[in-house]
């Protein structure tokens, strides 16, 4: 296992896929606004070109670049993580100066990178001519704001596909949870993006508001956790649980950041937003909610139960198992059933994600199912590696399935 600090030799390197989605991002917000602008070197007639203004190039003026630039550029992470993954890559964490560690880099995480990478580059490119646009020869205000809007969805996109690697690397609870909150935010606004749309402004609203509720909680339940703790790290907290996860503080803080990771997944009771959001967000959008968005959901999950909460522990401390294993029953019982009565294909599929997110909930808790007796310890190592292995060709299917419904439905 390699350790390097910010900026150290290999950093760039180890965190490759995450650097080109912010040169996307420099990129999108520069390319569009490049023209012939110049300007006046002061006490002379000499005008210098400054490229940045005036009047736009065909190119820059193209209401499809930002959409083809995002594409590239999630295209290119997608490659680079792959070449990570295939290429026998070791372990890398990026480590502060006080030794915590912030971030890690292992063929998990690149895995679940490659999900979220494969399922946004799909939706930039179902998006390139899919928003209101008109002719670049259209100097109206409606016009030119169509226009000029395109790069802003594509930024959020950029945004989210950021937010979302964070969540992958990480290995600190606290930077799990600004990587979940600032892909969260950009969908948020990506659900009501197109303002026309009556049906997706509300959307957009329930999905922030039960959202920011989900989020608070989960947040209080993060503070509890360093009140008792004094610490975010994941191995500091897998000890704290191992010796102490009886307690009444943790377990209370762990009920709390269920119901944060639970809305990610559109897990019932925490679902009531999903089906409006589904159907009132363009298919992309949709589609990147049923897939990339509920995987960054069951990876904070696997994170906190699987890494932080002890499920090996044989006395019984894995208190979670009990309390997933029914909410994974409510909730693939709740969403079948919601979905016979649905007339809307939109809020079927939604519903369907629903299903899906306990059919995965119930294959966490049978990871550590066989841990409630002292004989079945040795195998649970095994039981884990096939269980998530199998979690994870779900989600990778669910890219292509999912996606491929809510493009075609449109």
């Amino acid at each position: 296992m390699k350790q390097i600090e910010s900026f150290d030799e290999g950093f760039v390197l180890a965190l490759a896929p995450e650097f080109v989605l912010v040169i996307g991002l420099f990129t999108l917000m520069i390319a569009p606004n490049v023209g012939n602008a110049t300007f006046r070197i002061p006490l002379t007639q000499i005008r210098v070109p400054w490229f940045f203004g005036g009047k736009r190039g065909l190119l820059s003026s193209d209401p499809r670049l930002p959409g083809l630039l995002t594409t590239v550029f999630f295209t290119l992470a997608f490659g680079l993580a792959t070449v990570s993954f295939v290429g026998g890559m070791n372990k890398t964490q990026i480590i502060t100066e006080g030794g915590s560690t912030m971030l890690q880099i292992d063929e998990f995480s690149r895995m679940f990178e490659l999900i979220f990478f494969g399922a946004l580059a799909l939706a930039s490119a179902a998006s390139v001519n899919r928003l209101p646009a008109t002719s670049r020869s259209d100097r109206t205000a409606a016009g030119l704001y169509n226009n000029r809007r395109q790069v802003d969805f594509y930024i959020l996109l950029l945004t989210t596909g950021l937010g979302m690697s964070i969540v992958a690397l990480a290995q600190d609870l606290f930077l799990l949870f600004i990587g979940l909150e600032l892909a969260s935010f950009s969908t948020y606004v990506l659900v009501s993006f197109i303002k026309e749309s009556k049906e997706g402004t509300e959307a957009g609203m329930k999905y922030f508001i039960v959202g920011s509720v989900a989020s608070g909680v989960g947040l209080y339940g993060l503070s509890l956790l360093y009140l008792w703790s004094g610490s975010l790290q994941f191995a500091d907290l897998s000890v704290a649980f191992a010796e102490n996860g009886m307690e009444a503080l943790p377990l209370m803080a762990l009920g709390m950041l269920l119901v944060g990771f639970g809305f990610k997944v559109s897990a019932a009771p925490f679902h009531f937003a999903a089906p409006d959001a589904y159907a009132g967000a363009t298919a992309p959008v949709a589609g990147v909610l049923a897939t990339a968005s509920k995987a960054m959901g069951v990876l904070g999950l696997l994170r906190l139960l699987l890494v932080v909460a002890s499920p090996e522990a044989t006395d019984g401390s894995a208190v979670w198992l009990v309390a997933l294993g029914v909410l994974s029953v409510v909730t693939m019982t709740w969403g079948n059933l919601a979905a016979l009565g649905s007339t809307n294909p939109k809020r079927m599929l939604a519903y369907s994600s629903v299903a899906h997110a306990g059919y995965m909930m119930a294959a966490i808790t049978a990871i550590g199912a066989l841990n409630w007796e002292d004989g079945h310890v040795d195998m649970s190592t095994d039981a884990a590696l096939v269980v998530v292995t199998a979690l994870i060709f779900h989600l990778a299917v669910l890219v292509c399935f999912k996606l491929g419904a809510f493009l075609v439905l449109s």
